[in-house]
């Protein structure tokens, strides 16, 4: 998965809140609060190869489902979250 978001080939959607994005967060991540996402998600995503991250993985599972309901193709929920990411020992942005 880490070479698939450092590709460049997928829009990796952050859905965790602000407050949690400040704490770190996957280079060239952007963030869409899930709430936000659940408002309008055709203004919020592309059509396809999209990477969802949260905290734990449960509420990007959640996105992701959504997105696959919109008939959004190539879509993928970060297993495991920011958690298993930086347990992995990869590095997150600060800010």
């Amino acid at each position: 998965m880490n070479d698939l978001l450092v590709s460049g080939e997928v829009d990796v959607v952050d859905i965790r809140d602000t407050w949690e994005w400040s704490d770190g967060h996957i280079a060239g991540a952007r963030l869409v609060p899930l709430d936000d996402l659940r408002a309008d998600p055709a203004k919020t995503l592309p059509r396809s190869n999209i990477v969802f991250v949260c905290g734990q993985g449960l509420r990007s599972l959640t996105a992701a489902k959504l997105a696959d309901r919109l008939g959004i193709g190539k879509v993928y929920s970060l297993d495991g979250g920011i958690s298993n990411w930086t347990r992995a020992g990869l590095q997150l942005v600060p800010g």
